[in-house]
């Protein structure tokens, strides 16, 4: 044999050995509450101070085009959880209490926490939870080994009422800082010999953004925001700047925290074999198109500029799909395996996540089991040389509108239908207006509608494969049998 290949032989054996070698990572899952893209300072936003997340962004890769598939807490996390939509496992909207207290994620789906508790992963659940109230709905009975947190969605910044080693009380301080405490508590004294897969879900920059510790106050204080569009007409610019203010205080407060976490990593020597996510359930408005929130989004306009309520919507409520809402900020660090200041601009979603764990521990994904996203790991290597960059969502509103919206987005073009009801569809022309400002939807030119038919094929296709339930409404409105 040559001996120039006979060496590269033993290399791609030394390689391969290598690798089956190497420990199993830990993967540390961070998901905050509201958290909009731009409230990261390695966004670009000069008005936003977050040297943590800003560290992972520089150790790591942060990516520009990561989306959840319904913007809105409960299917988001369902997604999270089980790489399923929201329809499929039956959350439509986030889970009211006063409204469905029974209701939360079967046992039924597949989750990745139970995947890697199987594979031998050591597994936590630190902070919100917000799939399920019931005792067979507990974070425990979904693969956590362990919880410290709230099962519910709602909780005051300071004094929550938390469960943790199985007490329910309240509790004194601010719940980001106690959120953190036991992630900390239990990273600090978990076993080093074992792998583990936490999951640490503040529940900031959620409103009430305030209190906060004055030291968070104080980095926030002085500033004047920026308000993105402050000539949209009608909208409350100074009640947008307050709102941002409080806002940015209270990612602030989860910065913070981050840093503690991060630190703590590093002196149990925990960083390097540690793959960690810093992510948010879904985006946030604070004055963009003229709305405060998320997907069920409130006008921030002035009271004579408020449109009146409808059939479907209440007064005051904008539902939307705008990717100012369905956008998550994604920050990714994988020492010696995810390049060091990577600006990753595929298109990944929060649907990918079960996947992508399986595949870098090793678990194994059930025979039969539906997956809807795809595994990153070959992104994450740089290795993936092909990539569908197209994403569907979908949300199904029921607590302050009855809207079944269903989205295509691909990187020039953008179709929202709301299929409940005529008059509220958008298309965007996402590669001349970024931003969203001229629904096309109206456009009678030839070669608008030929987009639209196609986008329209897309979204009747996946409606079909998820067994939607909205599908009759749909084709109704497009005129399929």
């Amino acid at each position: 044999m040559n001996p120039l290949r006979f060496l590269a032989c033993l290399l791609l054996v030394a390689t391969a050995a290598s690798a089956a070698s190497a420990p199993r990572p830990n993967i540390l899952f961070i998901l905050t509450d509201d958290q909009a893209p731009w409230a990261i300072g390695a966004a670009g936003h000069p008005q936003v101070k977050t040297p943590h997340m800003d560290r992972i962004a520089r150790e790591g890769a942060r990516f520009t085009h990561a989306f959840t598939p319904t913007p809105v807490c409960s299917p988001a996390r369902a997604g999270i959880m089980t790489s399923r939509y929201g329809t499929e496992v039956g959350i439509l909207d986030y889970l009211n209490p006063n409204v469905e207290p029974n209701h939360g994620l079967a046992d039924s789906f597949v989750t990745w926490p139970r995947l890697l508790q199987q594979a031998g992963y050591a597994t936590a659940l630190f902070g919100k939870w917000h799939l399920g109230l019931l005792d067979d709905q507990h974070p425990t009975k979904r693969g956590y080994g362990h919880f410290a947190g709230l099962r519910g969605g709602g909780s005051p910044p300071k004094d929550p009422v938390l469960e943790i080693e199985g007490v329910t009380a309240k509790r004194d301080g601010f719940i980001v800082d106690l959120v953190a405490d036991e992630a900390i508590k239990w990273l600090g004294a978990h076993d080093k010999a074992k792998p583990f897969a936490a999951s640490v879900h503040f529940r900031e920059p959620h409103a009430s953004y305030l209190p906060v510790r004055d030291e968070d106050w104080a980095r926030v204080k002085d500033i004047d925001p920026i308000v993105p569009n402050p000539d949209y007409p009608g909208l409350d610019v100074e009640r947008a700047k307050k709102l941002t203010r409080e806002y940015l205080a209270s990612v602030t407060a989860v910065d913070r925290n981050l840093g503690r976490i991060l630190a703590l990593l590093d002196e149990r020597g925990l960083t390097a074999n540690t793959l960690l996510i810093f992510t948010s359930d879904h985006g946030y408005n604070i004055g963009h198109h003229g709305i405060w929130h998320k997907g069920n989004a409130t006008w921030l306009l002035k009271k004579e500029f408020t449109p009146p309520a409808t059939p479907n919507i209440t007064a005051g409520r904008r539902p939307n799909m705008f990717d100012t809402s369905i956008h998550i900020p994604l920050l990714i660090r994988w020492p010696g395996v995810v390049k060091a200041g990577t600006v990753e601009p595929r298109t990944v979603s929060h649907l990918d996540w079960l996947p992508t764990f399986a595949a870098v521990s090793g678990a194994k994904v059930p025979a039969g089991t539906i997956v809807r996203g795809r595994d990153i790991s070959p992104v994450l290597r740089g290795a993936a040389r092909s990539w569908d960059n197209d994403f569907y969502g979908e949300y199904s509103m029921r607590h302050g509108a009855q809207v079944h919206m269903r989205m295509i987005r691909t990187p020039e073009w953008k179709l929202m239908r709301d299929f409940s009801m005529e008059g509220r569809d958008e298309l965007y022309h996402l590669a001349r207006d970024p931003d969203e400002t001229r629904n096309l939807i109206t456009d009678a030119s030839p070669a608008t509608k030929k987009i639209l038919a196609t986008l329209d094929a897309r979204i009747l296709t996946k409606m079909t494969e998820l067994k939607d339930p909205a599908l009759p409404q749909a084709r109704a409105r497009l005129g399929k049998n």
